[in-house]
């Protein structure tokens, strides 16, 4: 039987970079799907995997990177989304999700076949990861209300991009399917 996974990207952060002011008011359009979908992720048994980049701190772990950002200036966009106990978590050095991580591992040890993608940025680690999730075979969802962008006209292109060339699912948070 076929099986989804949420995966969240990047939500864990600082919002202390170069692009955070053009970022942050995308989050906070984004963040009311976003927490919804990992609720409803949540409650429907859904697992829920956190992929995030480690800020190149190559000593710390999930804890640590959930700590710096809750000591963030942004916190109040980290809070409503940290990770549950039985969420899983997978850091991440580069944009996409898959590369030279074990999240293609993990999603084959919990059956999974599509992904559904949130989280930030949109025209950068959701597009690449999208596109790796593509040639992996996954089924891909991306909900719209649900990522994040730091330019609105690439998120746009980028959107188009996923639904156009990798046969990704773009709809509303409502509508996605698991």
């Amino acid at each position: 039987m076929a099986k989804g996974a949420l995966i969240v990207i990047d939500m864990i952060n600082t919002y202390d970079h170069p692009d955070a002011e053009q970022l942050v008011p995308s989050v906070r359009t984004a963040l009311p799907s976003l927490t919804g979908l990992v609720d409803r992720a949540r409650s429907e048994g859904v697992p829920v995997i956190y992929a995030n980049d480690n800020f190149g701190e190559w000593r710390s772990h999930h804890g640590e990177l959930v700590e710096t950002s809750l000591s963030g200036r942004n916190a109040e966009l980290v809070r409503p989304l940290l990770p549950a106990d039985n969420d899983l978590f997978v850091v991440k050095a580069r944009h996409s999700i898959f590369y030279e991580t074990p999240l293609e591992y993990l999603l084959k040890q919990l059956g999974a076949d599509h992904v559904v993608l949130c989280g930030q940025v949109t025209e950068q680690c959701v597009l690449y990861s999208a596109l790796d999730a593509h040639i992996r075979q996954l089924r891909v969802t991306v909900p719209e209300d649900a990522v994040a962008h730091i330019h609105a006209d690439l998120a746009e292109a980028a959107l188009r991009m996923m639904e156009r060339n990798m046969s990704a699912s773009v709809v509303k948070a409502e509508a996605v399917v698991f």
